[in-house]
């Protein structure tokens, strides 16, 4: 094995194992020295893939926007499937969707010299609208809905996050009941958005 693909296989083990500690202990819990300990590494080696616990938080949202955006590219023959793909992966770990929002946010406005690793995530994520946007418009129009391309990506978004809010509450848990259910209802409620708005403008203009 050439030193090359070493580099990119002990990245790859970094981000896996990072992640996973973030999510265990928070943004607070999580330090380089404990990353360290856990991949049993010299701490001067995880600065050969980033610089700071900053850009290791900027490089693990890229990862997941990453992945994102490649499934999403298998799935764009089928709205439904990409839609529920897509809630799914933001409702079965809350707690990452959640965290990684908060980190986004703060690093926008705090982050030193993540400009290029800001610009890169954005980059990735216009292409992931691009194909959104597309098959929303498809969507929409085969199902004769009046609903416009932008309202729609908003409500699905707000209801993803919304729902995610609820998932990782320690007070909400504990009256969800079955999560697997309530995030069925959840994606059964986002593809019904556009009917329930064109039933609303039909009883409107009666």
């Amino acid at each position: 094995m050439d030193r090359q693909t070493q580099f990119r296989e002990r990245e790859q083990l970094i981000f896996q194992v990072a992640e996973r500690l973030l999510l265990e202990n928070g943004d607070t819990g999580m330090t380089l020295d404990a990353l360290a300990a856990e991949l049993d590494l010299a701490k001067g080696t995880l600065y050969k893939h980033f610089q700071s616990k900053d850009e290791l938080y900027m490089l693990l949202i890229i990862r997941n926007e990453n992945m994102l955006l490649e499934m999403m590219k298998q799935r764009h023959q089928n709205f439904n499937e990409m839609l529920t793909f897509f809630m799914l992966h933001h409702l079965h770990h809350p707690e990452r969707t959640v965290l990684f929002h908060t980190l986004e946010e703060r690093l926008s406005m705090s982050g030193v010299g993540l400009q290029r690793l800001f610009t890169n995530l954005y980059q990735i994520r216009r292409q992931r609208l691009r194909i959104l946007i597309q098959m929303v418009e498809e969507y929409l129009l085969q199902i004769q809905s009046t609903m416009s391309v932008r309202d729609y990506l908003a409500g699905i978004w707000s209801l993803t996050q919304g729902a995610a809010m609820m998932l990782n509450s320690s007070f909400y848990q504990r009256y969800l009941g079955s999560r697997d259910s309530l995030r069925m209802t959840y994606i059964q409620q986002a593809l019904a958005m556009p009917y329930a708005i064109q039933h609303r403008q039909v009883q409107i203009s009666e």
